[in-house]
C-alpha cells in the first residue's frame, strides 16, 4: 500500500480539451501518486467528450472556459491565480501520464532549495512511438539532471532557458515576482517565464529522476504549423531572445545527433527525417516573419488560431465545478502586469474572475 504525504501547500493543475482516451490513465496516474496534494484543479476548454464527468467523478474541481479564450499563457495564469493559496503549483497537460508512484514526490524535491524557482520533469516516449520521435524525447530530456542559473545564460543561451510546463512545478513566489506567465502568447510560455527567472537570479531544475509518459506523432503539416508558431513566438518576443545571451545554435546540433541516432537504428528513415526537418525550418523562417503576413495567413498556417482573434478573454464567464455542484469563487484580480503586455494587446488586459453560481 503507497504511504501518503500530505501536502496542502501544492496544487496540482491540468488543461483540458476533449482528453479523449488518455483521460482516464492521466486520472489514474494522479491518484496512485504519494504526494497528496491540497487541491487538484481541471481547466477545461468546453469539453465535448467525457472529460468534464470522468474528472467529477474522480473528485477534481473543474473550471470551464470557452475554447475560443484559450492562451497558453492566459489561461494558466487564470490557473495559478484560481489557486493562489498555494506555494507550490504542479503543471500538468492532459497527455502526460505519471507512471511512477513517487513523480510529484521527486518533482517536489530540488524545491528544498530556497532559489529553485520552478523544477519540470524527464518525458519518456510512449512504447509506440516513431525512433524519430523516441530520439526528440531522449535528446530533449536526457538522463541526467540540470540545475541552471544566470550564468548560464551566456553559454547557453536559449538553451539554458528551454523548459516544458507540460510536466513541471512553480514556487508560487517565484512566479509572482516575474509577473506570471504572459496573458498573451502563441507558445513556449513555459521557457519565457523560466527565461525570467534566470534573468531574476532564480535557478531553473531539470530533473530526470522525475518522469511522465508524454510523446506525439505529428504530421508534416502538424509540424510546419508548430514552428509556424515557435517562430511566432521568436519574433514577438525577440527582445527577451536577445537578453538573454548568444543565438541558440541547438537546432543543428539536434539534427547531427538524429542523423547519428538513425544511422544507427534504421538508415531508410533518413529521408523521413530530413523532410521533417526542412519543414520545421520554413515553418520557423515563415513565423519569424508572420509580421509581414495577411492576418488571416497567420490563423491559416497556425496551430494556436485563437491567439490570432482580437476576442478578450472572458475569464468571468467560467464555472467552478465540485462532484456536480457550482462553487462561487470571490472575484480576484489576475496579476499579470499590464507592462508585460505589448500595447498591440492591451484590449486582452486581466479581468475580474466571478463565477456564476
Amino acid at each position: 500500500m503507497i504511504k501518503k504525504i500530505s501536502r496542502p501547500d501544492v496544487a496540482v493543475i491540468v488543461l483540458t480539451r476533449n482528453a479523449g482516451v488518455l483521460w482516464s490513465q492521466w486520472i489514474a496516474g494522479i491518484q496512485q501518486q504519494t504526494i497528496q496534494a491540497g487541491r487538484y484543479l481541471v481547466v477545461d476548454s468546453s469539453s465535448t467528450d467525457q472529460t468534464l464527468e470522468q474528472a467529477l467523478t474522480a473528485g477534481l474541481e473543474v473550471y470551464s472556459i470557452e475554447a475560443a479564450t484559450f492562451n497558453h499563457g492566459g489561461t494558466r495564469q487564470l490557473a495559478a491565480e484560481l489557486c493562489h493559496g498555494a506555494e507550490y503549483l504542479v503543471f500538468l497537460t492532459q497527455d502526460a501520464i505519471l507512471d511512477e508512484p513517487d513523480s510529484l514526490e521527486l518533482l517536489l524535491k530540488p524545491l528544498s532549495d530556497a532559489k529553485v524557482g520552478m523544477v519540470y520533469g524527464r518525458h519518456i516516449p510512449h512504447p509506440q512511438a516513431s525512433l524519430i520521435e523516441k530520439h526528440a524525447r531522449a535528446y530533449t530530456y536526457p538522463e541526467a539532471s540540470a540545475v541552471r542559473s544566470k550564468a548560464d545564460l551566456d553559454e547557453l543561451g536559449f538553451r539554458a532557458a528551454f523548459s516544458s510546463d507540460v510536466y513541471a512545478v512553480y514556487r508560487a513566489s517565484a512566479l509572482r515576482s516575474v509577473g506570471g506567465f504572459p496573458e498573451h502568447i502563441i507558445v513556449s510560455e513555459d521557457s519565457y517565464v523560466s527565461a525570467r527567472l534566470l534573468l531574476a537570479g532564480w535557478k531553473v531544475v531539470y530533473s530526470a529522476e522525475s518522469s511522465v509518459r508524454h510523446s506525439h506523432q505529428y504530421s508534416l503539416l502538424q509540424i510546419f504549423r508548430r514552428y509556424f508558431d515557435i517562430g511566432v513566438f521568436h519574433a514577438s518576443e525577440a527582445t527577451l531572445l536577445r537578453g538573454i545571451g548568444k543565438p541558440d545554435k541547438e537546432a543543428w546540433v539536434y539534427v547531427r545527433s538524429l542523423i547519428d541516432y538513425l544511422s544507427q537504428r534504421r538508415k531508410r528513415l533518413l529521408w523521413l527525417a530530413a523532410l521533417q526537418t526542412l519543414v520545421k525550418l520554413l515553418g520557423f523562417k515563415l513565423g519569424k516573419a508572420y509580421e509581414h503576413l495577411p492576418s488571416s495567413w497567420c490563423q491559416v498556417l497556425s496551430l494556436q488560431k485563437a491567439y490570432w482573434y482580437a476576442r478578450p478573454n472572458s475569464w468571468e464567464q467560467g464555472w467552478l465545478l465540485y462532484q456536480g455542484k457550482s462553487r462561487a469563487l470571490a472575484p480576484k484580480q489576475l496579476s499579470v502586469p499590464h507592462t508585460l503586455l505589448k500595447p498591440a494587446v492591451q484590449r486582452l488586459a486581466a479581468k475580474p474572475i466571478s463565477v456564476v453560481s
